[in-house]
């Protein structure tokens, strides 16, 4: 069994060991604080984790600040630590900051249970073993192992493509047992879910910090077809397995679904391949056969006059379905053809330079 390491779990741990450090140094108590900080501050971006540095100064300021009130007028009480609990993760949610919570109440706890006439002292130097550490975590997470969000989508895209790929081509022929197929539906789900996740990463980098060196405006609409085109396929095996494999079939059908899966199939593989510049310019002649024999589907599905009425209607179902996949894998590769056309021109540029 493998032990998952990857660059977030190094920075974390580095950020810890580095923010201890920095508190001993200066010869600060409760340092341990400022690696909890640190392994919260932590986060899958540069915005999101600039952002957990302002949300847990203010968190903490408010709960120190509301702690020490309460230690002031109604003193030390178990009553008293419990509804400022409950006040201070009221306040986080109100303020959309939930992910403060859990070291907010470390800190209100800590406060609230100290005694003597250091409390304010002991609240200032809580913030600022915080701030260590938040903003060790913030420097780390720039400086070493800066997340690569493009290239982690793109792999991210062809995982879930693959597993997606498989599904299409044995959903109908019910090639695999169905113990194999649902492992790869799960998996295929998790990862599309990922996916979403990971796009959000990046275009939050390139709203909030305005990152757009890197990734072309043109390209981020891209990578969102990208996901698109998935959804539509996610979409179109679950009808299928809802209104297609739920009910009685003839061969004819079984055929005629299984092909018009295995071209979509290779038509959105062949648009990927495009994209990442491994298919030739002139060369589309499995593009071309695919999409003139796609007009033929749709007659021959209603020409299936032997089914039944439930039955017609769970065809156009699927039928709609795929109308849907076919229709944004075409809209992907206009996109991908204004991007490259896009990227191609500074290209001659410099070469004729």
């Amino acid at each position: 069994m493998s032990i998952p390491f990857g660059p977030r779990i190094l920075k974390t741990g580095l950020a810890v060991t580095l923010s201890i450090y920095i508190c001993l140094i200066f010869g600060m108590e409760n340092s341990v604080f400022a690696g909890v900080a640190a392994i919260l501050a932590i986060q899958p971006s540069v915005y999101r984790t600039w952002k957990q540095l302002s949300d847990q100064v203010i968190t903490n300021s408010l709960g120190a600040s509301i702690s020490l009130f309460f230690i002031y007028f109604f003193g030390e009480n178990p009553v008293i630590i419990g509804f400022v609990i409950i006040f201070i993760i009221s306040l986080s949610i109100k303020l959309k900051m939930e992910t403060t919570i859990p070291l907010t109440l470390v800190t209100v706890i800590a406060i609230m249970s100290a005694t003597g006439s250091e409390d304010l002292y002991f609240a200032l130097e809580r913030l600022l073993v915080i701030l260590i550490g938040t903003s060790t975590a913030i420097l780390v997470n720039i400086l070493i192992f800066p997340p690569k969000y493009k290239k982690h989508y793109i792999q991210s895209i062809d995982a879930a493509f693959r597993n997606m790929s498989l599904l299409m081509r044995t959903v109908i022929s019910n090639e695999m047992t169905e113990a194999a197929y649902q492992d790869i539906n799960r998996t295929f789900k998790k990862d599309f879910k990922n996916l979403e996740e990971q796009y959000k990463l990046f275009d939050e980098e390139r709203e909030k910090l305005g990152k757009s060196k890197h990734l072309n405006s043109r390209e981020i609409i891209v990578f969102n077809q990208m996901l698109k085109v998935l959804q539509e396929g996610n979409q179109l095996l679950d009808n299928i397995e809802e209104h297609y494999v739920q009910s009685e079939t003839v061969d004819d059908e079984n055929d005629l679904f299984d092909q018009q899966l295995e071209d979509l199939i290779k038509y959105h593989e062949y648009l990927l391949l495009k994209y990442l510049g491994k298919i030739r310019e002139n060369h589309q002649d499995t593009r071309n056969d695919i999409l003139k024999e796609k007009d033929k589907f749709y007659d021959q599905v209603l020409s299936f006059y032997h089914v039944s009425k439930e039955q017609k209607l769970r065809h156009m179902i699927i039928a709609s379905s795929i109308a849907d996949y076919s229709f944004h894998l075409e809209r992907l590769e206009k996109l991908i053809n204004q991007y490259l056309k896009i990227r191609e021109t500074p290209e001659r540029k410099k070469k004729q330079g």
